[in-house]
């Protein structure tokens, strides 16, 4: 189940980004689960990673290798986080990486893993590194469709997203694909995301930006409140085209980016696991930014709404005691007016004199719901987008392992 139409989108090609995938067999059969990228050599290569602090063993080393070379591949598997594998898993992800190395003729230190799918068990290497090969053998520059097939687990539908940008010096182009479902609040990253960019950008600009366009889009998505042990997001720009020079440029590029990105976290939250909604929630007049998020998150994170918007129940009274209860201190009730869309459901501590039941219940029976909280507090703002909460998610996740 996923809200609204999805058509993946024509991603030019970026020279010297490669995509290639295989059918390892990793959790199921005759289906791609496995991916590499290749990066050419004199990119920069800027991540984000979860904080979770059982973070799964492809997090750890790929941290521990950026830190020791530029990266010439991402490898990507699913079927299997090799998260909560202690020891062994750490060995696990380095043997991969070692695998690949090898085959393509790089250091394994220029290897980044990345996995996601089940938690706890070991990963399967030698099904990996018996798929390794025919992974490089179909490593081409319009592979973007079939490398997001391959990321794929609990995913409905491939998810892309494409920009090209001018900048004084020319056209830059920037393509994404991201994989999630469920197990998502993010932090400080997403399930996983993958950009790549022909820009030419120094890698601690390239992290800076990379970490601003997170914020305000990966980080802004929740389906279930949970954070997973596998989080990442990864930026590559070749350096192959234009160079962003100019605070013009910058301003250009960012917004580019952070409109792949935001696209790439809607479409997570478009795909949810057994979602029918898609929600924006909205935050404004607050005292600080992080004030605007908690509210915002406080009311994404509650059963009771997802569970009203899933059943197109005009219960606002949920959203009203919601937003009553976020880590906001001294709220003034009376200041409070929150939106359904077009409706108004609270102003001066109670229901709105205008709102009507037939009014909300137009609203809730839509497929994309805003909720407008304003608290008159101050003049920051936030947008967060969610779910419903449907009885296909406990179905989904009752029976993930089988």
């Amino acid at each position: 189940m996923a809200v609204g139409q999805s058509i993946f989108p024509r991603m030019p090609a970026i020279d010297g980004v490669r995509l290639g995938t295989a059918m390892a067999g990793i959790k199921k059969p005759e289906r791609r689960d496995l991916v590499i990228i290749e990066v050419p050599e004199g990119a920069a290569v800027a991540a984000t990673f979860t904080r979770n602090a059982f973070c799964a063993a492809p997090v750890h080393v790929a941290k521990a290798h950026l830190e020791h070379a530029t990266p010439r591949y991402l490898l990507i598997n699913t079927g299997n986080a090799n998260a909560g594998t202690g020891a062994r898993g750490i060995e696990d992800a380095e043997s991969c990486c070692t695998a690949l190395a090898d085959l393509a003729g790089v250091v394994s230190h220029q290897v980044l893993p990345f996995s996601t799918g089940v938690i706890g068990e070991p990963l399967p290497v030698e099904r990996i590194a018996a798929g390794l090969p025919h992974a490089l053998e179909s490593l081409d520059a319009d592979n973007w469709a079939a490398a997001a097939e391959g990321i794929m687990t609990t995913d409905t539908r491939i998810k892309g997203a494409s920009r090209q940008v001018e900048l004084s010096s020319g056209r830059v182009t920037i393509n994404g694909i991201s994989k999630g479902s469920g197990m998502i609040h993010p932090n400080m990253a997403t399930m996983l995301g993958f950009v790549a960019c022909d820009a030419a950008v120094e890698p601690a600009r390239l992290t800076q930006w990379l970490r601003e366009a997170v914020q305000v889009s990966f980080n802004s998505i929740t389906v279930d409140s949970d954070t997973s042990t596998n989080d990442a997001c990864t930026l590559i720009a070749t350096g192959r085209g234009p160079a962003v020079v100019s605070a013009d440029d910058e301003r250009r590029f960012c917004e580019a980016l952070t409109e792949v990105l935001t696209e790439l976290a809607q479409a997570i939250i478009r795909d949810a696991e057994g979602a029918t909604k898609f929600v924006t929630l909205q935050v404004e007049q607050a005292a600080s930014v992080i004030e605007a998020r908690a509210v915002a998150f406080t009311v994404a994170h509650s059963p009771l709404v997802k569970t009203a918007l899933y059943a197109s129940d005009a219960n606002w009274g949920r959203i009203l005691a919601a937003v009553g209860r976020a880590p906001v201190d001294d709220l003034d009730v009376d200041r409070i007016v929150i939106d359904l869309g077009d409706v108004r459901l609270v102003e001066q501590g109670g229901r709105a004199g205008s709102y009507t039941e037939e009014a909300g219940s137009r609203v809730m029976a839509q497929d994309e719901i805003t909720i407008r909280i304003q608290l008159g507090r101050g003049e920051e703002a936030a947008t967060i987008w969610t779910s419903d909460l449907s009885h296909d998610y406990v179905s989904i996740n009752a029976d993930y392992r089988s």
